[in-house]
């Protein structure tokens, strides 16, 4: 199986936690057993991962940063975030798959630059914020800041991601047999010229789960893993009595009251990818790709008897068809 997997940037950099290496380096080193599980099992796969802690880091290191006479513009900031969160990825799976070649491949994502997210910023990025710093942020440096939970944080512009101008190396790369990551934090964001076709960077970062569903169709993958630090999607989320959500269509998917900051994206861009290919999606614990790809943990999203039909079958000739509901534990 072709499979995509999409690593949730507070998976890598939990909230709370101290932004050093040493932690994200212990965070990717648990992520790279998971995902080196999937290679072993003989399926193709492409990494991506979010970056909205790091983008944040970033981006408040280079407006205090005295010696720069403007900050660098988000589209810059989103490649570092590619390269340093790609060499983690890299390194780590190198070592749990010698002489399996790994690539971490700088991926630009296309965007219209009329978009009306643009006018309307609502992407956190960076670390909570108190109402006073918050303030301090808005006033300073013209930041718009949205509360995320008991805290607020940064927003900005999150366009929806057109197409991905690398799929094509991308394609080449998977054929040579390499594991691939690629379309960190949702893409370098930019423009494309109608008249000469030239890129441009733009002032925004775009949704990691909305790319890696693009990412999958463009592939033509089997299979989307949405890979974060929860279990499962959870209905009643934010009652005393969620309750852990085994299998799901879009429909349901959608139809739960799920935080626009974190989940809803990722049931969105799952919803999407079932409903327009037939196949299934899911939505996982990252310490457990394998679990959440068979079923056996997370919340799988396939389209209801007499929906979409499959393309081609999910599983190689001769495998015999699993339900993940039949397996499924809830926990």
């Amino acid at each position: 199986m072709r499979i995509v997997a999409a690593l949730g940037g507070n998976a890598l950099l939990q909230r709370g936690e101290h932004p050093d290496a040493a932690v994200q380096q212990h965070h990717v080193h648990d992520a790279a057993r998971s995902l080196a599980e999937l290679v072993t099992a003989g399926h193709e796969v492409v990494i991506t991962h979010g970056n909205g802690p790091q983008i944040g880091l970033l981006a408040a290191e280079s407006e205090a940063d005295p010696a720069l006479t403007v900050p660098y513009p988000l589209d810059v900031l989103g490649a570092q975030t590619q390269g340093m969160i790609g060499t983690l990825l890299a390194r780590e799976l190198m070592d749990r798959l010698p002489g399996r070649a790994v690539t971490a491949l700088v991926t630009h994502t296309e965007v219209d630059p009329h978009d009306p997210a643009f006018r309307r910023p609502g992407k956190f990025i960076g670390g909570q914020l108190t109402d006073q710093q918050a303030r301090t942020m808005e006033t300073e440096r013209g930041w718009t800041t949205a509360r995320d939970g008991a805290r607020l944080r940064r927003v900005v512009p999150s366009p929806q991601p057109k197409a991905i101008v690398e799929v094509p190396a991308v394609r080449t790369l998977l054929a040579t047999g390499a594991v691939v990551i690629a379309a960190g934090g949702g893409g370098i964001p930019v423009t494309r010229d109608p008249y000469t076709s030239r890129l441009r960077g733009v002032e925004a970062v775009v949704d990691k789960d909305l790319t890696a569903a693009l990412l999958a169709r463009q592939l033509d993958a089997d299979a989307l893993l949405i890979l974060t630090d929860v279990t499962h999607v959870f209905t009643h989320y934010g009652t005393a009595h969620p309750g852990p959500l085994v299998t799901a269509t879009p429909e349901r998917l959608r139809a739960l009251d799920l935080p626009e900051g974190s989940m809803r994206p990722k049931a969105d861009a799952a919803a999407t990818f079932a409903e327009q290919t037939g196949r299934i999606a899911a939505i996982g614990p990252l310490d457990n790709a394998l679990g959440t790809l068979l079923g056996t943990t997370g919340t799988t999203v396939r389209t209801a008897p007499g929906g979409a039909k499959p393309e081609h079958e999910v599983l190689p000739a001769g495998t015999p068809a699993h339900d993940p509901a039949e397996t499924h534990t809830t926990v």
